[in-house]
């Protein structure tokens, strides 16, 4: 299972990592503070470096606020840096990267919300402080002035980061009526972090859930794909769940809640694919170590169809006829709205479609022919099946895991040994359209394709053939087709 959630640290152990990675960074963040501070501005580490520090975690982009405005930001990092880019300037933010460094330098903000969007007018603010009250989180509103590395915490965000709990700098609603993606933010920082959020802060989420529609699908997108790569995602999720914000950016999950009846049995839905969630991402490392969002998504999406094909039974059970695919099509229509890119909804999709498709299998006597489909319906998400599949048993029966376990182990020994017997992921038939249209003495046109399609299922069912076995087949079909037999070469 995933990592526990951080434990809470001590005030001294606080101050010992920010001390610690102060001194890994001192080449960069006193050298640029000598030069803030020699043309007479303040200059600040800010936000996530100051955070991430204080818990022991290296950054080599760091973020600085600044009372210097942006044109005399960008004229002292041309002279210190070997890089500059002015893309965020109408934010008052310019970036420079120093050797391996990235630094990026925002003058003190003052912002006024528009109640209708998220999109701030900006003002240039005076003061760190007022800089930092702006911000979401305490534990992102505090900061070290360089070069002599005073800590500013003017809410207190260092005892927050040692409680491990995400508190605003001021009233949650105010925080949220200004930017409503900050709700977002804050499932998302439980999950990465591990922390618990402030019960107001919970209150002020469930309240103003709606206002999460004003905000753009691609900013929620971009939440929700850091939340669910984080170590901890079913924090984040469940808070989701429990303020309502699910239910506005992604229905399907809340939907899994289904209505128990005490006389119809079926598995807790919901649990089930957080459990399924988590036990995928045990198994990462077969698809290389890191978060993987298509592996990590198809978990969460893939018994989506089960509220819209629940059937009850007389015999006190309840089915789920056709879920995959049901929750395949839900699925594609989630992640368009979410503006997710089409190469990663056609990923996800595959695997829900699929994820029942080893369980139509019986008891794992698997033909070759079986074997070859299987590889082939999967194509290059059939690692990201492996783990799915093996992931979707939460069962409590260790006889039956095991069971399911050791038959799909048989299942991928099998993928294995034809793999080194026949061109396994590249399943093609043994003649091409141009050797079809030479043998049948026919041009381009529909009846190549079903020739095509023919030979193609025959390799499925018998592996490999000669050119000569090949080419009685498809006259044999080809008599079948036209009620005569094919001209001889």
């Amino acid at each position: 299972m995933p990592d526990a959630p951080i434990q809470t640290l001590s005030i001294v152990e606080v101050q010992r990592a920010v001390e610690t990675e102060l001194d890994r960074i001192a080449p960069v963040i006193d050298d640029l503070g000598r030069v803030f501070n020699d043309a007479g501005h303040e200059l600040a580490l800010v936000g996530g470096p100051v955070r991430d520090a204080m818990l022991g975690r290296r950054h080599n982009d760091l973020d600085f606020a600044t009372s210097a405005h942006p044109d005399d930001t960008e004229r002292l990092l041309q002279a210190w840096g070997d890089a500059t880019w002015d893309m965020g300037r109408d934010f008052g933010t310019i970036g420079c990267r120093k050797g391996d460094w990235i630094v990026e330098v925002t003058t003190y903000r003052s912002e006024v919300y528009d109640a209708s969007s998220r999109k701030p007018d900006v003002d240039f603010g005076d003061t760190l402080a007022g800089d930092l009250g702006r911000r979401d989180f305490t534990v992102n509103a505090m900061a070290v002035l360089v070069p002599g590395r005073v800590v500013e915490d003017p809410f207190g965000g260092v005892v927050d980061l040692a409680h491990r709990v995400l508190r605003t700098p001021g009233r949650p609603e105010d925080s949220f009526s200004d930017d409503p993606l900050r709700m977002m933010r804050a499932a998302r920082f439980a999950a990465q972090l591990g922390f618990t959020v402030d019960p107001a802060v919970v209150a002020a989420m469930t309240a103003m859930a709606d206002r999460i529609q004003i905000i753009s699908a691609e900013r929620v997108r971009d939440e929700l794909v850091k939340l669910i790569c984080a170590p901890h995602p079913r924090l984040g999720l469940t808070l989701l769940v429990e303020t309502g914000l699910a239910e506005r950016v992604l229905p399907e999950l809340p939907a899994l809640a289904l209505e128990r009846d005490e006389h119809h049995r079926h598995k807790d839905v919901y649990e089930h694919t957080l459990t399924v969630l988590e036990q995928a991402i045990d198994l990462e490392s077969r698809l290389g170590g890191e978060p993987d969002l298509v592996s990590r998504f198809a978990a969460l999406m893939h018994d989506v169809g089960k509220p819209r094909t629940r059937k009850f039974v007389e015999d006190g059970t309840v089915t789920f006829h056709h879920h995959d695919v049901v929750g395949a099509k839900i699925t594609r229509k989630r992640m368009k709205a979410l503006k997710f890119s089409n190469d990663e909804t056609d990923a996800v999709s595959k695997l829900v479609e699929l994820h029942l498709r080893f369980h139509g299998y019986g008891n794992g006597e698997w033909t070759d022919s079986a074997v070859r489909r299987y590889v082939r319906d999967a194509g290059d998400q059939l690692e990201r099946l492996h783990v799915l599949t093996r992931a979707d048993c939460t069962t409590r029966n260790q006889r039956k895991a095991d069971r399911l376990r050791r038959t799909y182990d048989g299942l991928e020994e099998r993928i294995a040994l034809l793999r080194e017997q026949e061109e396994l992921d590249s399943i093609r038939p043994d003649l091409d359209g141009n050797q079809i249209m030479e043998i049948l003495g026919i041009g381009s046109g529909r009846e190549v394709g079903l020739a095509y399609q023919h030979l193609l299922e025959l390799r499925m069912d018998v592996g490999p053939m000669s050119a000569e076995q090949a080419r009685e087949a498809l006259l044999a079909w080809w008599a079948g087709q036209t009620g005569e037999q094919a001209p001889a070469p």
